[in-house]
């Protein structure tokens, strides 16, 4: 009997280790990409009724239905190549073998019909054929409100390059309409046209289309809850996890000051139930990927409580994130700690995402960037602060991929008391640079992160000749502000996407962004001119500044035409010699550090702010658009301006020292974050070693010697 025992013992022994060993095989073998902000766009989608036709392209046949180029060059991210641009990342995926995809939110731009329908249609095609599983994560833009709203947009591309306005029913743009669809409005270059094709859907309708995409649990998982499922691991079954996974039964109580429900203080006003998509999936055994609903609608304290799903009730979640998680959404936060405690008992590999970041992604630059750009600005509202990030770390996740900036980034977050938490923010194929996040499993703990650039996208110029007529007609019309025509020479996607960031950065970031002092100096002055301004010792003069801005006072006036800084033009003995002086110390400091001063006079402000804008973007991935001259000069400018002591002076040399040294940090610090190109991380140890690296000087992938 003794002896039966033993054999016994031996073998649960052999079976177990065999099962932790096929476990861990299964998990090992598997990888997982991470597509974030896709902002789709169905730009062959067909409106149902009949409202719109779109414009005949010659090379699918097929109607368009496209915003125009001028819309897209304004905004942070494209609504029409990302099309091109989502099919080409997912045959790459293919390619590669992967059979699971996260969507860490922004998978659709505003949850509307037409393109609703059109992502289904994709992402069925590639679970069918390829045997893929999609797991989607809403962002701010799939629901803008937890309940369906009326929407529309202003700029859509018409007939003859003009400008179509589409709308839906409720908009101001549409008022009277009640049918199906309706021709309005003729005050503008087209009619406008009325379609409930362009509404935007609450959660109810996006679930509804895109349950089989992580919503809802399907037969295929190891195991799937919410943080409102009552059944266990050891409980579970399919059919018991479809029956509390429904939409009526994933929904809390919100407030205006805070969670409802057993959170709920006396002072609590404007309260609401609402819906919340969280989920934990378990698709290969010993992998957990935690889906977090980040979305934080808030109740407007002066909400209508007799019309709960009236969408105008609630705010926007784009800058709530997780700053609002921990006090709005306190039960999610809650569950994510007894997952990661469940995880770690059961020796799963724990990976999170969502749609917001859990770190900062500014690498460290955030304090410099309010001081020079105001509170607020640089989209340092969506940052979460140092205690919420800490908070996040002491739930236990210690990995997770997040979508939101349009940023690649890595954010690493240790804390005194043990507690760790890495932030890999991906970037958005709807913006430069246009890529994606791939996750190797290797251990338990080992996780390597592959960033995949879609430079060569096919098809991606099949809509230009459409851009074509709206920029002959802008033309036309003589258009005060019109985009660069260059846009449409881009060899590839890849370029066409730097095209982006550039008029992106020209048309919007500069006159939104930038103070009025700092972008009259970024078009009034070169490189040359920033070294030698950064060596001189004597003030500019009143009657000096209005000089050298033609009649105008730089400091204080911004104007669209660039100032050209010219010190020749000051007649002023004294001045001159100390420019002189100045000029022969710049030199001697560039020589100094192996650079010519004379390089410097290559690059202008405007190159420095798309620079500054691609390193924000891009991290390291964007050495290989930055000059390879211009980061040595950059960091140059950037330690010799850091030397500096700068008092609250008004004077032109002053106000350029200040701004421009922080300017140049913020930049420096932009371009020497953590690896976010090909890297490994550690779980348990909270290490990151870097796997390939793109030089600074060539923009070239090098190997990391381990």
């Amino acid at each position: 009997m003794k002896r039966f025992r033993k054999s016994s013992v031996a073998l649960l022994v052999s079976m177990a280790t065999a099962m932790a060993f096929n476990t861990a095989s299964a998990r090992e073998q598997t990888q997982i990409a991470f597509m974030p902000d896709i902002h789709f766009h169905d730009v062959y989608g067909d409106f149902t009724d009949g409202s719109f036709e779109g414009l005949k392209n010659s090379h699918s046949g097929q109607n368009a239905t496209i915003r125009s180029m001028h819309a897209q060059l304004t905004s942070t991210r494209l609504f029409n190549e990302n099309y091109f641009a989502l099919l080409a990342a997912l045959d790459d995926a293919v390619r590669r073998g992967v059979k699971y995809i996260a969507l860490p939110g922004d998978f659709s731009d505003d949850g509307q019909p037409v393109h609703i329908r059109g992502l289904k249609k994709i992402l069925d095609h590639y679970a069918q054929t390829y045997d893929i599983e999609f797991f989607a994560a809403p962002g701010n833009h799939d629901p803008v409100r937890p309940f369906d709203r009326p929407s529309g947009e202003k700029d859509f591309l018409g007939k003859e390059g003009k400008t179509q306005r589409i709308f839906s029913k409720g908009a101001n743009e549409c008022v009277g309409y009640e049918g199906n669809s309706a021709v309005i409005n003729a005050g503008h270059e087209l009619p406008t046209v009325c379609t409930e094709e362009i509404r935007e859907l609450g959660y109810e309708g996006l679930m509804a289309e895109l349950g089989d995409f992580g919503f809802f649990p399907q037969a295929s998982n190891v195991y799937w809850e919410t943080p409102y499922s009552t059944y266990t691991q050891t409980t579970y079954d399919f059919d018991k996890a479809l029956g509390q996974s429904t939409y009526q039964q994933r929904q809390y109580e919100i407030c205006h000051e805070g969670t409802g429900g057993k959170y709920k203080q006396p002072n609590y006003s404007a309260c609401f139930t609402v819906p919340d998509t969280s989920y934990l999936v378990e698709p290969v055994e010993g992998l957990w990927l935690l889906a977090i609903d980040a979305n934080v609608y808030i109740p407007n304290a002066d909400a209508d409580t007799a019309q709960p799903e009236l969408a105008a009730n609630f705010a926007g979640s784009g800058n709530a994130g997780y700053n609002r998680m921990l006090t709005h959404k306190q039960h999610v936060i809650e569950w994510m700690k007894t997952v990661v405690e469940r995880a770690n008992a059961e020796g799963k590999t724990l990976v999170a995402f969502s749609h917001f970041p859990m770190t900062e992604f500014y690498n460290g630059a955030a304090e410099t960037i309010e001081d020079i750009f105001g509170p607020g600005n640089f989209q340092l509202a969506r940052s979460p602060k140092e205690d919420v990030s800490h908070a996040l770390a002491k739930t236990g996740i210690k990995l997770h991929i997040g979508g939101h900036m349009h940023f690649n980034d890595t954010g690493v977050k240790r804390y005194d008391d043990g507690s760790f938490i890495f932030n890999v923010q991906a970037p958005s194929m709807a913006a430069y640079v246009p890529a994606y996040k791939l996750l190797s499993f290797k251990s338990d703990s080992q996780v390597e992160v592959e960033t995949v650039i879609l430079d060569k996208v096919p098809r991606f110029d099949e809509l230009f000749e459409h851009y074509e007529k709206e920029w002959k007609h802008l033309k036309a019309e003589g258009a005060e502000e019109i985009w660069n025509k260059d846009v449409l020479t881009s060899k590839d996607y890849y370029e066409f996407t730097n095209w982006h960031i550039t008029e992106l950065t020209r048309m919007r970031f500069l006159p939104e962004e930038w103070p009025c002092d700092l972008k009259q100096m970024v078009f009034a002055l070169d490189g040359r001119q920033m070294l030698t301004l950064s060596q001189l010792d004597s003030p500019l003069t009143q009657a000096q500044v209005m000089t050298l801005s033609g009649g105008r006072q730089a400091v204080e006036i911004c104007q669209e035409k660039p100032v050209n800084f010219d010190p020749s033009a000051i007649n002023d003995p004294a001045f001159a010699k100390a420019w002189q002086q100045a000029e022969a110390s710049a030199k001697q400091i560039a020589s100094d550090n192996g650079l010519s001063l004379d390089d410097f006079e290559k690059w202008n402000g405007f190159d420095l702010a798309v620079d500054f804008y691609r390193l924000r973007n891009a991290d390291e991935l964007a050495f290989k658009d930055v000059d390879r001259n211009r980061m040595p000069q950059y960091e140059l400018l950037a330690s010799t301006l850091a030397e500096q002591t700068v008092t609250d002076s008004t004077q032109f040399g002053d106000v350029f020292k200040q701004r421009f040294g922080g300017l140049f940090a913020i930049l420096t610090k932009f371009a020497n974050g953590e690896p976010s190109y090909h890297f490994e991380l550690n779980l348990d140890k909270g290490t990151i070693v870097d796997l390939k690296r793109l030089d600074l000087e060539t923009g070239k992938v090098s190997k990391i010697k381990q």
